[in-house]
């Protein structure tokens, strides 16, 4: 017998303790969020949803999808409600989510999305849009207007033609300080050091670039009337697979068609700096601190360093999954070891890294968790740079060893082989692909070829070292084998 799918019609007959906890229909569109990955839906929907309920304030979620209106359209279909699975270790736990209010794809829901943006009542932008998704300068940080994709933004009057997320946020801004200007907050939640600072910086360059008129009194009123609060965002959020969708509406009795599972662990630590009302998150656990410096370096380097490490080296010796790398006699070992050696780069203030190490073996092992290696290993050149590169500049400046950051980097140069040399293992989505490449088919030995590759994530003070170069270049015979040396 056929399951009916999920909507508000339907929500009755899923068992009482698995609706949200709030009436989706007592919600009002409140926040606007870019990006209807499962991410978001798993991390900070689910925040709302549950400060919603503790509050009694209608906090809703009108999620956009810049590329996909198709998921939209889907969301939509079931009354913007989903399941969300926590796969614990040894059982699982769904629930039905009701925080997202709205779901529009951004160019054909552009004049909702127009009014959305100069509302009053939205007092909250947030945004899932990936390191690629801010069309920055590798070099300088500042907004590539050269892109053509923002060069073609910056061209247009219409709003439904915008593309970039930036640039659309960059418009909105502008249509509401001209109906009133509001103060507003914009929140990005993406894994980049100072991701609000970055955010900020591109959507300012936005509107300076802009052919407005009044851009300076745009620019002029951001300044007064925006915050672009740094944030820390945490929970391991794998692709849904089939079984996970047979095992939701088992537990349901109604079928989703986009569930999302995660891990029972969460974190949301942000800046607290906000230009207007907000939702309390607090109540369900959000940390406000004055500075995440020290909370964002941990997590990047830690954390996301690792599931680096783990992705290339596993990837070398044949491993799916985080827990398959974890399950090898060199995965513990290997998250402890880098997690020590980076330990001494990390400010006060934010978790003990011991502690924190711990935690992410235990985190990194659950074999509910089915965290494909490819996914985290996907565009390599935007994310390794800040989850490992500062903090081996920092300790081969101090002359500390970095024996693990050196076996991180070559499992990362050897996984950028090109087809011709066995490799691809990440496919060629990363946007430095055909730059990676030539650094193979033009490289003139290993060494040659690791210099390449340095320089090819702008760092040439790295490439120069040729203790690190040598060092790294000495790894790779052994990972083409397959072999995992630590």
């Amino acid at each position: 017998m056929t399951s009916p799918v999920l909507n508000l019609t339907a929500l009755p007959r899923v068992p009482e303790h698995l609706r949200p906890p709030v009436d989706p229909r007592e919600l009002r569109p409140r926040i606007v969020h870019f990006g209807l990955g499962a991410f978001h839906r798993a991390h900070q929907a689910r925040y709302t949803e549950n400060t919603a309920y503790r509050s009694g304030e209608p906090w809703g979620i009108v999620a956009v999808a810049p590329r996909s209106a198709g998921t939209a359209a889907e969301l939509r279909a079931q009354d913007c409600l989903y399941s969300l699975t926590e796969l614990r270790p040894s059982d699982t736990v769904t629930r039905v989510s009701g925080a997202i209010v709205e779901a529009l794809g951004m160019r054909p829901g552009a004049e909702r999305l127009d009014a959305l943006l100069a509302a009053p009542d939205v007092s909250v932008l947030t945004l899932t849009i990936t390191e690629k998704g801010y069309h920055r300068r590798a070099d300088t940080g500042a907004l590539d207007t050269a892109a053509p994709a923002v060069a073609a933004d910056l061209a247009t009057a219409d709003t439904a033609a915008l593309t970039t997320v930036v640039g659309r946020i960059a418009a909105g801004l502008a249509a509401r300080m001209r109906a009133g200007g509001a103060p507003v907050t914009v929140v990005s939640c993406d894994n980049m050091a100072a991701n609000g600072a970055a955010l900020g910086r591109v959507v300012r360059d936005f509107v300076a670039a802009a052919p407005w008129p009044d851009r300076q009194a745009v620019l002029d009123w951001m300044a007064a009337s925006v915050a672009f609060p740094s944030t820390i965002v945490d929970r391991i959020v794998p692709a849904t697979t089939e079984a996970d969708r047979r095992a939701a509406r088992a537990a349901l009795g109604v079928h989703d068609a986009l569930p999302v599972v995660g891990e029972p662990y969460r974190q949301w630590v942000l800046e607290d700096s906000f230009a207007g009302p907000r939702p309390p998150w607090e109540l369900d656990g959000a940390l406000f601190v004055p500075d995440v410096v020290p909370y964002q370096l941990t997590k990047l380097r830690l954390l996301n360093g690792c599931h680096s490490a783990l992705a290339y080296l596993g990837a070398a010796a044949g491993r799916t999954t985080v827990a398959d790398a974890m399950a090898t006699g060199w995965g513990e070992r290997l998250v402890r070891s880098l997690c020590a050696e980076i330990a001494p780069t990390l400010p006060a203030g934010g978790p003990d890294p011991a502690a924190y190490a711990e935690d992410l073996v235990q985190r990194f092992g659950n074999p509910g968790i089915r965290h494909l290696l490819r996914q985290i290993g996907s565009d390599g050149s935007l994310k390794i740079p800040e989850r490992w590169l500062d903090a081996l500049r920092t300790l081969r400046a101090a002359s500390a060893a970095t024996p693990v950051l050196e076996l991180a980097l070559a499992a990362w140069a050897n996984a950028t082989r090109p087809a011709d040399d066995g490799g691809q293992l990440f496919g060629t989505t990363d946007p430095a692909a055909p730059a990676l490449g030539r650094c193979w088919h033009e490289g003139t030995g290993p060494e040659d070829t690791v210099r390449r590759l340095l320089h090819t994530l702008g760092a040439a003070d790295l490439a120069a070292d040729p203790g690190l170069v040598t060092a790294v270049a000495t790894r790779l015979p052994a990972l083409r084998a397959g072999r995992v040396e630590i």
